[in-house]
């Protein structure tokens, strides 16, 4: 079949598109700008479909000749993503022509209490608006357990730089987490299948606490956690993202997203899809730490300048050590304090060289990724 995948660059899409090929699909990509396909491995294997998804016109040229369309767009770190939801998945819907057997969606599960947040509501409402006019197959996960996975992140950085937590109650709170790979190996099934509705997908129920637990164990850790009568889910966000690098617009929302109970009825999925035996969490974290150079949480923001790209450049690898911040300067060595508290390295490790960066070396609390140099690379 020929499939459009949108969200390609996205964590689930970017590892989604090359099981797609694997498969023996021809897929053409959906994206706001084709640059950011630079770095694909898989890039040069599939047709690149250009424009913003509010664009109708865009939408129906990127639907020319599809057999099947791979939903995996939200906006949640967007102001008023609600709104921003329901009108592009209403667009993309009513833009499918009848030729499009089915579109294939990634949603989340929803909380066995009342309390829903705006986020996991949004997401269940998406679901709603495309299977008015189209027919769709939507599976709903719960956190994703991979190396970049947002949930999956924000876990990892809460256990290895807190030794001891006093948590709220939601902590005890049942999840029911899935590994990316099942993640993925379910939505390359599901394009080989007509099947459509909802299907729940998950792997070992567990408390989130217990999945701090069995990290901690994993990587040799020994932490205290003491869950105190309280709720403050919008308080722990905002913790979250003080102590951890995920945004407060990101961790806000994942918090609120298991202040209740957050688990699967998996029977239907084993029924339709008996080849997928999710694997256990704890594999599931084993692979991911050992995959840690493979994904990262992604923070992209970008403002035009009045300057050449060489000296953009410059401005950012001259950050830290010495100089610290170039603005709200005081902020900086303030983080760099709290992150002592919490037992980082704080603003003791300075960097090597006043502007020179190499992948690796440690620059204040933080460590080089990658450093790429390239005129063409600096204007990025």
């Amino acid at each position: 079949m020929l499939i459009l995948v949108t969200g390609a660059t996205g964590y689930i899409g970017g590892q989604l598109v090359p099981q797609l090929l694997a498969a023996g699909h021809s897929v053409r990509v959906f994206v706001r700008n084709a640059a950011g396909l630079a770095h694909k491995p898989w890039a040069a294997n599939v047709g690149v479909a250009v424009g913003d998804i509010l664009d109708r016109d865009a939408v129906r040229r990127a639907f020319e000749g599809v057999d099947l369309a791979y939903y995996l767009i939200h906006s949640m770190m967007s102001e008023g993503f609600e709104d921003l939801d329901r009108r592009a998945a209403a667009i993309f819907s009513t833009s499918a022509p009848s030729t499009v057997q089915r579109i294939i969606y990634l949603g989340g599960l929803l909380p066995n209490g009342e309390r829903r947040s705006a986020h996991l509501r949004s997401r269940a409402e998406v679901g709603k608006i495309l299977r008015r006019t189209a027919r769709v197959l939507e599976f709903r996960a719960g956190p994703i357990v991979g190396a970049g996975s947002a949930s999956f992140e924000m876990l990892r950085y809460l256990t290895e730089r807190l030794p001891a937590m006093v948590a709220p109650r939601w902590i005890n709170n049942l999840v029911q987490p899935v590994a990316v790979d099942d993640v993925v190996r379910y939505l390359v099934l599901g394009a080989a299948r007509d099947v459509t509705g909802v299907v729940e997908i998950g792997g070992d129920r567990l408390t989130f606490g217990d999945m701090m637990r069995t990290f901690a164990k994993i990587r040799g850790l020994r932490r205290l956690i003491i869950p105190v009568p309280i709720l403050a889910p919008r308080i722990a966000g905002l913790w979250v993202g003080l102590v951890t690098p995920i945004p407060n617009r990101l961790a806000v929302p994942l918090i609120e997203g298991i202040v209740e109970p957050v688990v699967a009825n998996t029977d239907l999925a084993a029924s339709l899809f008996p080849e997928v035996q999710p694997m256990p969490y704890r594999r599931a974290v084993e692979l991911a730490i050992s995959r840690d150079r493979e994904g990262v949480i992604r923070d992209e923001r970008s403002v035009r300048v009045a300057a050449s790209p060489s000296a953009v450049f410059a401005a950012f690898t001259s950050l830290g050590g010495q100089r610290g911040w170039h603005v709200w300067n005081a902020a900086w060595r303030l983080r760099g304090f709290l992150d002592r508290l919490i037992g980082g390295p704080g603003l003791r490790r300075g960097r090597r060289h006043p502007q020179e960066l190499a992948e690796g070396e440690t620059l204040d609390f933080w460590r080089v990724a990658n450093a790429i140099a390239r005129e063409a690379e600096q204007s990025r």
